[in-house]
């Protein structure tokens, strides 16, 4: 009797440990897939964080160019080039980027057109914690200074140093010391070589080293505006402390730029017109900015005006340029004007753009005359 109940307690007692081994393997099975969901929750979570670094910069001149090499020299990430035209449609195009942390948009200014929803497109990435950093040297209305101020957008503005010396001089821990002669070619191709800090740089380095490095870049970024990889591979060879002479061909594709401009001349000589206060011209084979300065030596006037048809957008590209003299803000009448006539426009006081409908191109030319009275 004895030996049938112990035999009954040991059987129970198997039972009662299988069971709760069981029990200890199903709870260790259930946390391992919690675990395992949760890590792979995790890893899914870690695909969608904000890790990329943009700058969207200007491609049509040597400090655009040069504002996003240092950009890139400093943070890395990619660069994506535009004309001012195309300002608007590359911001669109990153406020969608959900993996986007870091913006800097780099001599780009705003005109009457495209300003208030430039404020709005920021609002979002703001609303997203994006980080965006404003760089530029063009005249701004103060009221949207304010604006991208309190929504805590990083704004590096000065009219009197062209961008690419901003971009040094505010990250200059972060930049190698070659960064100092990228931005000395920016700023002598805008014509801002003479500025406070800008003439400093230039001391670093012979004059005509400099002159000559900053002249044969410029002529490969406006000979190559229809290759925007090239364009992407120019800013890449500078953030990696290139100088223009080390980037291959770069010369030779510079003296074919340089009998363009030589042609040019006889060109603007036979079908230059002048008003009362500028002179003008539209250009057919080359782009208005390479002409705009021989249309304002040869009209004898304090203004010259270039410009020059985009057919897939039914518009002109305007390029304006003033002389030494001239005590008139181009950038600022410009801006003005070409709002009202459905365009856009803006920049410094003696060398500006505009974008212009089509038909309307005289009717801003004379309202640009009549201004300069």
């Amino acid at each position: 009797m004895a030996a049938k109940t112990t035999k009954a307690k040991t059987a129970k007692t198997t039972k009662a440990k299988t069971t709760k081994a069981k029990t200890a393997k199903t709870t260790k099975a259930k946390t391992a897939k919690t675990t395992k969901a949760k890590t792979a929750k995790k890893t899914t979570k870690s695909k969608t964080q904000r890790t990329k670094v943009i700058c969207i910069s200007h491609k049509e001149d040597a400090d655009g160019i040069s504002s996003a090499a240092l950009i890139r020299q400093a943070f890395g990430g990619d660069a994506i080039l535009v004309d001012y035209p195309g300002q608007m449609d590359a911001l669109r195009q990153v406020v969608e980027d959900e993996k986007l942390k870091s913006l800097y948009i780099c001599d780009l200014g705003l005109s009457k057109k495209t300003q208030d929803e430039f404020v709005e497109l920021i609002a979002s990435l703001r609303k997203k914690r994006v980080s965006v950093t404003y760089i530029d040297h063009h005249d701004i209305d103060p009221e949207i200074v304010k604006q991208l101020v309190k929504l805590k957008v990083k704004m590096i503005h000065d009219i009197n140093e062209c961008t690419a010396v901003l971009v040094y001089s505010a990250f200059k821990s972060k930049l190698t010391d070659h960064a100092s002669f990228i931005a000395t070619c920016a700023a002598i191709t805008d014509y801002m070589e003479d500025r406070p800090i800008g003439s400093k740089l230039l001391q670093i380095y012979d004059r005509q080293f400099a002159l000559i490095s900053a002249t044969v870049l410029t002529y490969n970024i406006v000979g190559h505006q229809k290759d925007p990889d090239y364009l992407l591979y120019l800013v890449e060879e500078l953030a990696d402390s290139k100088f223009p002479h080390e980037i291959p061909n770069t010369f030779e594709f510079a003296q074919i730029q340089v009998e363009k401009l030589s042609q040019m001349i006889a060109k603007v000589k036979e079908g230059l017109k002048t008003m009362k206060n500028l002179g003008y011209m539209e250009i057919l084979d080359s782009g208005a900015s390479g002409a705009v300065n021989f249309v304002l030596g040869l009209s004898g006037k304090n203004v010259g005006v270039a410009y020059k048809e985009r057919v897939d957008h039914g518009i002109y590209a305007v390029s304006i340029r003033g002389s030494k003299s001239l005590d008139t803000h181009l950038g600022k009448i410009v801006n003005v004007l070409a709002t009202d006539l459905g365009g856009s426009g803006g920049g410094h006081d003696k060398a500006c753009g505009a974008v212009i409908p089509k038909p309307k191109i005289m009717t801003f030319i004379k309202a640009l005359n009549k201004k300069l009275n």
